[in-house]
């Protein structure tokens, strides 16, 4: 479902901007003149304080920084437990999302891409990763 077929009502604006482009394959991050990188929908860099905010292309993959195997889920959760809930380090910004794959294969150092998929449960969109 695309961003306009949603409207505009309870759309996060630079959230729901960036998950469109991740479902396009065109994922971004922001980066200020310094270097730092941060993700939507940031106006201003949290590293420096600078305004001068350009898009830059998220690399294809990353390798997962950290994990958690939810076993016991939010009732918001509940039928797409158990899963592995992901930090994922993509160069200068990280990412946080489900990883599309059997939770107990999921590792420290895992290269995997981001796409867009949803939750079982309650069917909205989320960001997923799957191992490359």
């Amino acid at each position: 479902m695309s961003g306009d077929e949603r409207g505009s009502a309870g759309r996060n604006e630079g959230f729901d901007d960036l998950l469109d482009a991740i479902e396009a394959g065109e994922g971004y991050y922001l980066r200020c003149p310094d270097g730092h990188g941060s993700l939507p929908p940031r106006r201003v860099c949290p590293h420096c304080g600078a305004r001068d905010l350009d898009e830059r292309p998220l690399p294809e993959s990353g390798t997962v920084a950290t994990y958690t195997v939810v076993r016991v889920p939010t009732p918001q959760f509940d039928e797409d437990a158990p899963y592995a809930t992901a930090v994922v380090d993509f160069g200068t910004v990280r990412l946080t999302g489900i990883v599309d794959a059997d939770p107990e294969a999921v590792e420290t150092g895992m290269t995997v891409g981001a796409t867009l998929g949803e939750s079982t449960t309650t069917g909205e969109r989320l960001v997923r990763f799957v191992p490359r």
